[in-house]
């Protein structure tokens, strides 16, 4: 029995016996083969390819005007107000580590007899303890297992703490001036209650420190939502939303789009559909995506706007729905933080 090449070629011939020619030699018959079978494939192909329909697909034809949107937020400023609880949590840990702490070495930083000594002795049998945002409280004395506050003390208060160490401040520095007609008064926080907030000025802000306000304008109709306008030709949604927010809030502020993607949607379908004069479009509602964006400095200004808007304010998530319509609300407050 043949092996090799050979042996594949004498059963090719014996399978092909009808283009076996004693007249041409066996390469020019293996390459009469080949060229015979690529034309078959050529022709199955074309074959195929033209009984072969080519498919297609209804164009569909828009029914809702694509709108941008900007959620344009101012972040909080300061953290919140403590719960009642948690001012009398970190209260009881202030106590917990007074008693859980080494007593004061005072003869190390003192010596005996001094002035300064005295003024030690006398601080302490006043104040009871070094800390100074405790209360009076001694955390070796017979009564240190009594360190819980009775209702409505105002020691856990954040302002009373906050006094308490000022006063004590303001007598270490008195105390070691050499001016002792001037009394030099220490620095104290701001207060987290703004003007703004007295006035109730909700174009301001400097308000609402502790929560994240947003950006609402009111159109000529008298309705209030989120700056929006229609995307134009070849316009993405930030590039739309970025263009929306300069026409209608003005560029007097420093802003920073989140992202590319919308946070969310609003679908309105209008009572009757509208045509469009120019192409005969028929539109039989508006679908506005919304971008999520930061206003780190400057204020919104209408005064050259091009979207026909008469005012602004900066609001927090439930002042919102006291100006929008509910569906319009119900459909953006997702969209919102609640602080």
């Amino acid at each position: 029995m043949s092996s090799g090449p050979n042996g594949a070629r004498r059963i090719a011939s014996v399978l092909r016996p009808s283009i076996v020619d004693s007249r041409v030699c066996r390469s020019c018959q293996e390459t009469l083969v080949r060229r015979n079978y690529a034309s078959t494939a050529a022709t199955s192909s074309a074959s195929e390819t033209v009984s072969t329909p080519a498919s297609t697909f209804p164009v569909v034809k828009p029914t809702h005007i694509i709108k941008a949107g900007v959620v344009l937020s101012r972040p909080p400023q300061i953290t919140r107000d403590l719960t009642p609880f948690e001012k009398a949590y970190f209260f009881y840990q202030k106590r917990l580590n007074e008693r859980l702490a080494l007593p004061f070495t005072k003869y190390f930083y003192f010596k005996r007899g001094t002035p300064a000594d005295e003024d030690w002795k006398r601080k302490i049998r006043e104040r009871q303890t070094p800390a100074r945002d405790i209360g009076k409280y001694n955390a070796y004395s017979k009564e240190a297992w009594n360190d819980e506050l009775l209702v409505g003390a105002v020691e856990s208060e954040p302002e009373h703490q906050i006094e308490m160490l000022v006063q004590d401040a303001e007598a270490t520095v008195n105390a070691t001036s050499q001016d002792t007609s001037k009394k030099e008064e220490i620095p104290r926080p701001f207060p987290r209650v703004t003007e703004a907030d007295e006035k109730n000025d909700q174009k301001s802000l400097n308000r609402a420190l502790q929560r994240t306000l947003y950006l609402l304008v009111q159109t000529k109709e008298g309705f209030w939502k989120l700056p929006s306008s229609p995307v134009e030709t070849g316009e993405t949604l930030r590039l739309a939303a970025e263009r929306t927010l300069e026409q209608s809030a003005g560029v007097n502020m420093n802003t920073w789009m989140v992202g590319y993607h919308p946070v969310g949607h609003h679908v309105y379908n209008f009572r009757h559909p509208k045509t469009d004069p120019a192409t005969g479009q028929q539109w039989f509602g508006e679908k506005t995506f919304f971008i999520k964006g930061r206003i780190m400095a400057g204020q919104a200004d209408l005064s050259e706007n091009v979207q026909n808007l008469q005012d602004f304010k900066w609001l927090a998530r439930e002042e919102i729905a006291k100006f929008v319509l509910p569906q319009y609300y119900s459909n953006i407050k997702n969209m919102l933080a609640e602080r």
